[in-house]
């Protein structure tokens, strides 16, 4: 009898405080959570922005994502492992200013928003920031972004774009149009 005090007096702690760290990693923006993430890059702005523009080579170091469709110039579908589950959504690139910045919402599907921006420290060097909102949905993502889980992806997928075009040395293309 005392282990079953023990154990639902344990799960109501850990209810409190996982409920707790839900509301804390509410964002303002209508969005339920947000993350923010920078990394720099030994390649000049150029190089890293006209990567980034390659949408279709993110599999390459998002682990999550399985594939990415350019439709046009600003349209977008995802197809992606969520919280264990495969999902897919349609997203709209709001603005692209190269050198600068490409900002997106998604259309339908998974729920997210975001800014990825592109700053030139040196010649040679610049800092990638990612900002996203995004909705969590399921019980199962409300509890890995709680635990840090979606903060955790971007860090790594953005060490993984690092890895790949510091290897690289050169972007694989670039789209330098612009979009307001």
């Amino acid at each position: 009898m005392l282990n079953k005090i023990v154990t639902v007096a344990a799960l109501a702690v850990g209810g409190v405080i996982l409920s707790k760290q839900l509301k804390k990693s509410r964002s303002y923006t209508g969005m339920g959570s947000s993350v923010t993430e920078s990394l720099d890059v030994d390649v000049p702005v150029s190089t890293a922005y006209n990567q980034w523009t390659q949408f279709e080579d993110f599999p390459q170091f998002m682990d999550s994502v399985h594939e990415v469709r350019q439709l046009d110039d600003t349209h977008l579908h995802w197809r992606a492992t969520v919280a264990g589950k495969e999902k897919e959504w349609d997203a709209e690139i709001t603005e692209q200013i190269p050198d600068e910045r490409i900002a997106w919402r998604s259309i339908g599907g998974v729920k997210n928003a975001g800014v990825v921006t592109f700053h030139r420290l040196s010649d040679t060097q610049t800092r990638i920031t990612l900002q996203m909102d995004y909705e969590p949905d399921t019980v199962a993502e409300q509890v890995g972004d709680a635990i840090g889980g979606v903060r955790m992806q971007a860090k790594n997928n953005l060490k993984r774009f690092k890895e790949l075009l510091e290897k690289r040395g050169a972007e694989t293309g670039a789209w330098r149009g612009t979009v307001q």
